[in-house]
């Protein structure tokens, strides 16, 4: 048995997946209303993702079910007490995580959000999980929020947040990065920077695209 398969926490996580399988970017107007090639530009900006993201707001941005499985896997596996994420949300990926740490005996998860009202419903849903106790909320943009004050040694990533930003967010964990860490950034195919250096065994990582949403990615050096 596992937090992550064990009620309460295995309820919580089916209502709140069916509730963003039931959620469309269609049907909020401030989306619906921008181009295809309009909301390309605003997902690969670096300085015009706030705009963006702040259309999306009411929308859980969640990641696949099979992601999230990934995500905890990965980090029972690794057995990490310790774990940056980049891009909270509504916490579906945080649950995650923190169920994770709670198998492996405990550790310290930093999440970093700069919608407000998206870090209540996370909260929400952390509390609802019982893994509170393990995540450090950071409100505000990462770039600032994930600048200080991180652990001296990191076990595992997710850069879920602004894609244009995953190179800046790799810059200022990087250095507390162990060997053998992990990183896994969802969608990284909007950062062609950030996977010219994952993908380059001379700047430290072995990475390869896992699915279709995933880039998973291991410090070497």
């Amino acid at each position: 048995m596992t937090t992550l398969t064990t009620a309460p926490f295995a309820l919580l996580l089916d209502r709140l997946f069916e509730e963003a399988d039931a959620t469309s970017p269609a049907r909020i107007p401030a989306v619906a209303e921008l181009s295809g090639p309009e909301r390309e530009r605003l997902m690969r900006s670096k300085t015009e993702y706030r705009d963006l993201y702040g259309r999306l707001k009411d929308l859980p941005l969640a990641v696949s079910r099979e992601t999230g499985l990934l995500l905890y896997m990965l980090a029972r596996s690794c057995r990490a007490r310790t774990i940056i994420e980049f891009g909270t949300s509504f916490g579906i990926s945080t649950l995650h995580l923190a169920a994770a740490l709670r198998d492996n005996g405990g550790g310290r998860l930093i999440t970093s959000e700069f919608e407000p009202s998206k870090l209540e419903r996370a909260r929400q849903n952390l509390a609802a999980g019982g893994v509170l106790d393990l995540v450090e909320i950071r409100e505000g943009d990462a770039l600032r929020t994930l600048a200080t004050d991180l652990p001296e040694s990191i076990d595992l990533v997710l850069l879920d947040g602004a894609k244009a930003l995953y190179p800046d967010i790799l810059d200022l964990v990087e250095s507390r990065l162990r060997p053998g860490a992990l990183i896994v950034a969802d969608n990284a195919d909007y950062s062609p920077d950030y996977l010219a250096r994952v993908r380059s065994p001379a700047r430290g990582y072995l990475s390869t695209p896992f699915g279709e949403e995933v880039e998973l990615s291991m410090r070497i050096g």
